[in-house]
């Protein structure tokens, strides 16, 4: 049985809630993922910023140069453990509509898991909701 451990990605993309959102969407350029992780001493956890959450902003005429992480991140998150079954972890996101969880052992954050890392493994039926 394929885990979230098989799939997950490592924490390349990082940015703090004070970053640009241009700043943001070019870490995740650079590291090929449509989600950067926001990680702050004064957050109660880490966050997560989207291709999505970038989309909005745009779409509503903001300025990429101008606006901040912090204000359009996503806070509820979904999370998962790396020892959960992958299916367990690709119907989370299906029935939450997300794209993408955090991974956590115990408190530690180890990685991300993204539909596209679902996809890459494989093997799973994966039903809409």
């Amino acid at each position: 049985m394929k885990r979230v451990s098989d799939a997950m990605s490592a924490l390349n993309a990082m940015v703090g809630p004070t970053h640009t959102l241009r700043h943001a969407s070019v870490k995740m350029i650079q590291h090929r993922t449509g989600a950067a992780v926001v990680v702050d001493p004064d957050l109660p956890g880490p966050c997560v910023i989207t291709e999505r959450d970038l989309l909005k902003a745009i779409a509503a005429g903001m300025d990429v140069d101008v606006e901040v992480v912090g204000d359009h991140m996503t806070g509820s998150l979904i999370t998962a453990a790396p020892d959960w079954p992958l299916q367990t972890a690709a119907d989370q996101m299906v029935r939450h509509g997300i794209r993408h969880v955090l991974v956590f052992e115990g408190p530690e954050l180890v990685g991300i898991l993204s539909m596209r890392d679902v996809v890459r493994v494989g093997g799973l039926a994966i039903d809409a909701v």
